[in-house]
Protein backbone atom coordinates (compact mmCIF):
# COMPACT_ATOMS: atom_id res chain seq x y z
CA UNK A 1 0.00 0.00 0.00
CA UNK A 2 1.57 3.32 -1.01
CA UNK A 3 1.80 6.31 1.27
CA UNK A 4 -0.77 8.34 -0.65
CA UNK A 5 -3.41 5.71 0.05
CA UNK A 6 -2.43 5.58 3.72
CA UNK A 7 -2.60 9.37 3.90
CA UNK A 8 -5.96 9.72 2.21
CA UNK A 9 -7.61 6.90 4.12
CA UNK A 10 -6.36 8.20 7.44
CA UNK A 11 -7.47 11.76 6.74
CA UNK A 12 -10.91 10.56 5.61
CA UNK A 13 -11.38 9.03 9.02
CA UNK A 14 -10.27 12.07 11.00
CA UNK A 15 -12.99 13.43 13.24
CA UNK A 16 -13.68 17.14 13.24
CA UNK A 17 -13.25 17.65 9.51
CA UNK A 18 -15.81 19.35 7.29
CA UNK A 19 -17.86 21.12 9.98
CA UNK A 20 -17.18 24.88 9.85
CA UNK A 21 -17.70 27.04 12.92
CA UNK A 22 -19.15 29.69 10.58
CA UNK A 23 -21.75 27.92 8.47
CA UNK A 24 -21.73 28.82 4.75
CA UNK A 25 -24.79 30.67 3.50
CA UNK A 26 -26.15 28.36 0.81
CA UNK A 27 -29.68 29.77 0.69
CA UNK A 28 -29.19 32.78 -1.58
CA UNK A 29 -26.48 31.63 -3.99
CA UNK A 30 -27.73 31.90 -7.56
CA UNK A 31 -24.94 33.12 -9.84
CA UNK A 32 -22.34 33.44 -7.13
CA UNK A 33 -21.62 35.86 -4.34
CA UNK A 34 -19.13 36.72 -1.66
CA UNK A 35 -18.77 33.84 0.78
CA UNK A 36 -19.45 34.31 4.46
CA UNK A 37 -16.00 34.93 6.01
CA UNK A 38 -14.32 31.72 7.22
CA UNK A 39 -17.27 29.53 6.21
CA UNK A 40 -14.96 27.46 3.99
CA UNK A 41 -12.12 27.10 6.53
CA UNK A 42 -10.17 24.56 4.46
CA UNK A 43 -9.80 26.90 1.47
CA UNK A 44 -6.21 28.01 0.91
CA UNK A 45 -4.54 30.46 -1.43
CA UNK A 46 -1.47 29.05 -3.15
CA UNK A 47 1.22 31.66 -3.73
CA UNK A 48 4.65 31.83 -5.31
CA UNK A 49 5.69 35.30 -6.40
CA UNK A 50 1.99 36.13 -6.43
CA UNK A 51 -1.30 34.30 -5.76
CA UNK A 52 -1.71 31.61 -8.40
CA UNK A 53 -4.32 29.04 -7.40
CA UNK A 54 -6.60 27.73 -4.72
CA UNK A 55 -6.38 24.51 -2.77
CA UNK A 56 -7.83 22.52 0.12
CA UNK A 57 -6.43 21.75 3.55
CA UNK A 58 -7.07 18.02 4.08
CA UNK A 59 -4.88 17.56 7.16
CA UNK A 60 -2.94 20.01 9.35
CA UNK A 61 0.15 19.62 7.13
CA UNK A 62 -1.31 18.50 3.79
CA UNK A 63 -2.96 20.47 1.00
CA UNK A 64 -4.72 19.20 -2.12
CA UNK A 65 -4.52 21.24 -5.33
CA UNK A 66 -4.36 20.85 -9.12
CA UNK A 67 -1.21 19.55 -10.80
CA UNK A 68 -1.35 22.29 -13.42
CA UNK A 69 -0.96 24.85 -10.63
CA UNK A 70 2.57 23.64 -9.86
CA UNK A 71 4.87 25.60 -12.16
CA UNK A 72 7.42 27.09 -9.72
CA UNK A 73 9.85 25.59 -7.20
CA UNK A 74 8.81 27.55 -4.13
CA UNK A 75 5.32 28.04 -2.75
CA UNK A 76 3.53 29.03 0.39
CA UNK A 77 -0.08 28.60 1.38
CA UNK A 78 -2.24 31.20 3.07
CA UNK A 79 -5.06 30.01 5.32
CA UNK A 80 -7.93 31.99 6.84
CA UNK A 81 -7.71 34.64 4.16
CA UNK A 82 -10.96 36.29 3.15
CA UNK A 83 -9.94 39.65 1.67
CA UNK A 84 -6.65 39.61 -0.23
CA UNK A 85 -6.33 43.37 0.03
CA UNK A 86 -6.28 43.31 3.82
CA UNK A 87 -4.37 41.50 6.53
CA UNK A 88 -7.30 40.80 8.79
CA UNK A 89 -5.50 38.99 11.62
CA UNK A 90 -6.32 35.26 11.51
CA UNK A 91 -4.24 34.49 8.39
CA UNK A 92 -1.63 31.75 8.59
CA UNK A 93 1.31 31.71 6.17
CA UNK A 94 3.09 28.36 5.77
CA UNK A 95 5.79 27.35 3.28
CA UNK A 96 5.41 24.20 1.21
CA UNK A 97 8.06 21.61 2.03
CA UNK A 98 7.42 19.03 -0.70
CA UNK A 99 5.19 18.73 -3.76
CA UNK A 100 3.85 15.45 -5.13
CA UNK A 101 2.27 15.56 -8.58
CA UNK A 102 0.25 12.67 -9.96
CA UNK A 103 2.78 10.52 -11.87
CA UNK A 104 0.54 10.33 -14.94
CA UNK A 105 -0.10 14.06 -15.15
CA UNK A 106 0.65 15.50 -18.61
CA UNK A 107 1.00 19.28 -18.52
CA UNK A 108 0.42 19.39 -22.28
CA UNK A 109 -2.98 17.72 -21.95
CA UNK A 110 -5.10 18.96 -19.06
CA UNK A 111 -8.15 17.15 -20.47
CA UNK A 112 -6.28 13.84 -20.23
CA UNK A 113 -6.97 13.86 -16.50
CA UNK A 114 -4.85 13.23 -13.39
CA UNK A 115 -4.81 16.95 -12.62
CA UNK A 116 -4.10 16.61 -8.91
CA UNK A 117 -1.21 17.20 -6.52
CA UNK A 118 -0.46 16.92 -2.81
CA UNK A 119 1.55 19.54 -0.97
CA UNK A 120 3.28 18.77 2.32
CA UNK A 121 3.64 21.84 4.51
CA UNK A 122 6.79 22.73 6.45
CA UNK A 123 4.77 23.10 9.64
CA UNK A 124 1.26 22.08 10.57
CA UNK A 125 -1.53 24.61 10.40
CA UNK A 126 -3.06 25.70 13.68
CA UNK A 127 -6.57 24.29 13.66
CA UNK A 128 -9.10 26.74 15.07
CA UNK A 129 -12.51 28.21 14.29
CA UNK A 130 -11.19 29.71 11.04
CA UNK A 131 -8.88 26.92 9.86
CA UNK A 132 -10.13 23.34 9.57
CA UNK A 133 -9.50 20.43 7.18
CA UNK A 134 -12.16 19.33 4.72
CA UNK A 135 -13.31 15.73 4.77
CA UNK A 136 -12.35 13.38 1.95
CA UNK A 137 -14.92 11.16 0.21
CA UNK A 138 -15.00 7.41 0.39
CA UNK A 139 -13.06 5.48 -2.24
CA UNK A 140 -14.96 5.34 -5.57
CA UNK A 141 -17.85 7.43 -4.19
CA UNK A 142 -20.05 8.93 -6.92
CA UNK A 143 -22.34 11.95 -6.96
CA UNK A 144 -25.92 12.05 -8.19
CA UNK A 145 -27.04 14.19 -11.11
CA UNK A 146 -28.00 17.70 -9.95
CA UNK A 147 -26.46 17.16 -6.52
CA UNK A 148 -25.78 20.66 -5.16
CA UNK A 149 -22.11 21.41 -4.68
CA UNK A 150 -20.26 24.64 -4.06
CA UNK A 151 -16.82 25.63 -5.23
CA UNK A 152 -15.23 28.20 -2.97
CA UNK A 153 -13.76 30.48 -5.60
CA UNK A 154 -10.33 31.62 -4.49
CA UNK A 155 -9.70 35.35 -4.48
CA UNK A 156 -6.41 34.63 -6.27
CA UNK A 157 -7.16 36.59 -9.46
CA UNK A 158 -10.70 35.25 -9.49
CA UNK A 159 -12.96 36.64 -12.21
CA UNK A 160 -16.05 35.74 -10.22
CA UNK A 161 -18.05 33.24 -12.25
CA UNK A 162 -18.35 34.64 -15.74
CA UNK A 163 -15.90 35.40 -18.51
CA UNK A 164 -14.78 39.01 -18.34
CA UNK A 165 -16.33 39.51 -14.93
CA UNK A 166 -14.64 41.80 -12.41
CA UNK A 167 -11.80 40.37 -10.36
CA UNK A 168 -12.76 39.72 -6.78
CA UNK A 169 -10.60 40.46 -3.76
CA UNK A 170 -12.74 38.40 -1.39
CA UNK A 171 -13.54 34.70 -1.37
CA UNK A 172 -16.53 33.88 -3.56
CA UNK A 173 -18.88 30.91 -3.73
CA UNK A 174 -21.40 29.59 -6.23
CA UNK A 175 -23.90 26.77 -6.50
CA UNK A 176 -22.80 24.31 -9.19
CA UNK A 177 -25.11 21.29 -9.55
CA UNK A 178 -23.39 18.09 -10.66
CA UNK A 179 -23.91 17.01 -14.27
CA UNK A 180 -24.02 13.24 -14.64
CA UNK A 181 -21.16 11.68 -16.61
CA UNK A 182 -23.60 10.13 -19.10
CA UNK A 183 -24.71 13.64 -20.07
CA UNK A 184 -21.39 15.42 -19.76
CA UNK A 185 -19.65 12.89 -22.02
CA UNK A 186 -22.12 13.33 -24.90
CA UNK A 187 -20.58 14.49 -28.14
CA UNK A 188 -22.37 17.86 -27.97
CA UNK A 189 -21.13 18.37 -24.39
CA UNK A 190 -17.54 17.55 -23.37
CA UNK A 191 -17.38 14.28 -25.31
CA UNK A 192 -14.28 12.18 -24.68
CA UNK A 193 -12.73 14.99 -22.63
CA UNK A 194 -15.09 14.04 -19.79
CA UNK A 195 -13.40 11.14 -18.04
CA UNK A 196 -14.79 8.99 -15.23
CA UNK A 197 -11.98 10.42 -13.09
CA UNK A 198 -13.62 13.85 -13.41
CA UNK A 199 -16.74 15.59 -12.15
CA UNK A 200 -18.76 17.97 -14.32
CA UNK A 201 -20.61 20.68 -12.43
CA UNK A 202 -22.45 23.88 -13.29
CA UNK A 203 -22.64 25.22 -16.80
CA UNK A 204 -23.83 28.28 -18.72
CA UNK A 205 -24.33 31.10 -16.20
CA UNK A 206 -22.65 29.21 -13.35
CA UNK A 207 -19.03 28.17 -13.55
CA UNK A 208 -15.66 28.39 -11.94
CA UNK A 209 -13.40 30.72 -13.89
CA UNK A 210 -9.78 31.68 -14.41
CA UNK A 211 -7.91 31.92 -11.14
CA UNK A 212 -10.08 29.32 -9.40
CA UNK A 213 -7.87 26.36 -10.36
CA UNK A 214 -6.97 23.90 -7.65
CA UNK A 215 -9.78 24.92 -5.32
CA UNK A 216 -12.32 22.50 -3.87
CA UNK A 217 -15.72 21.38 -5.07
CA UNK A 218 -17.51 21.22 -1.72
CA UNK A 219 -20.41 18.80 -1.41
CA UNK A 220 -22.37 18.17 1.79
CA UNK A 221 -22.67 14.57 2.89
CA UNK A 222 -25.63 12.91 4.56
CA UNK A 223 -23.73 13.19 7.83
CA UNK A 224 -23.83 16.98 7.56
CA UNK A 225 -20.11 17.29 6.89
CA UNK A 226 -18.57 18.97 3.85
CA UNK A 227 -16.43 16.82 1.56
CA UNK A 228 -13.97 17.93 -1.09
CA UNK A 229 -15.26 15.84 -3.97
CA UNK A 230 -13.38 17.64 -6.70
CA UNK A 231 -10.35 19.76 -7.51
CA UNK A 232 -11.00 22.58 -10.00
CA UNK A 233 -9.27 21.63 -13.24
CA UNK A 234 -10.44 23.34 -16.45
CA UNK A 235 -13.18 25.19 -18.32
CA UNK A 236 -13.91 25.61 -22.01
CA UNK A 237 -11.33 27.68 -23.88
CA UNK A 238 -14.07 29.82 -25.40
CA UNK A 239 -15.15 31.09 -22.00
CA UNK A 240 -16.09 30.05 -18.51
CA UNK A 241 -19.82 30.02 -19.21
CA UNK A 242 -19.97 28.27 -22.56
CA UNK A 243 -23.27 26.33 -22.90
CA UNK A 244 -22.95 22.57 -22.35
CA UNK A 245 -19.39 22.97 -21.12
CA UNK A 246 -19.64 22.76 -17.33
CA UNK A 247 -16.57 23.20 -15.18
CA UNK A 248 -14.41 20.09 -14.97
CA UNK A 249 -13.07 18.92 -11.61
CA UNK A 250 -10.64 16.12 -10.86
CA UNK A 251 -12.68 13.50 -9.00
CA UNK A 252 -10.91 12.94 -5.69
CA UNK A 253 -12.67 9.64 -4.91
CA UNK A 254 -11.34 8.06 -8.11
CA UNK A 255 -7.68 8.69 -7.37
CA UNK A 256 -7.02 7.04 -4.02
CA UNK A 257 -3.61 5.42 -4.00
CA UNK A 258 -2.68 6.74 -7.43
CA UNK A 259 -0.70 9.81 -6.41
CA UNK A 260 2.16 7.42 -5.71
CA UNK A 261 3.76 9.42 -2.91
CA UNK A 262 6.72 7.15 -2.23
CA UNK A 263 9.01 9.53 -0.37
CA UNK A 264 8.39 11.94 2.48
Amino acid sequence: MDLALILLLSVAAVSGCGVPSYQPDTNRVVNGEEARPYSWPWQISLESFFPTCGGTLIAPNWVLTAAHCITFHTYRVVLAEHDMNKEEGPEQFIMVEKMFIHPKWNDNCVSCGNDIALLKLETSAVINDKVLPACLPQHSETLAHNEPCYPALSSANTQLIWTGGPKATTLQQALLPVVDHSICSRSDWWGSSAKTTMICAGGESKSACHGDSGGPLNCKGRDGKWYVQGVTSFVDGRGCNTPQRPTMFTRVASLYGKLNVLKQ
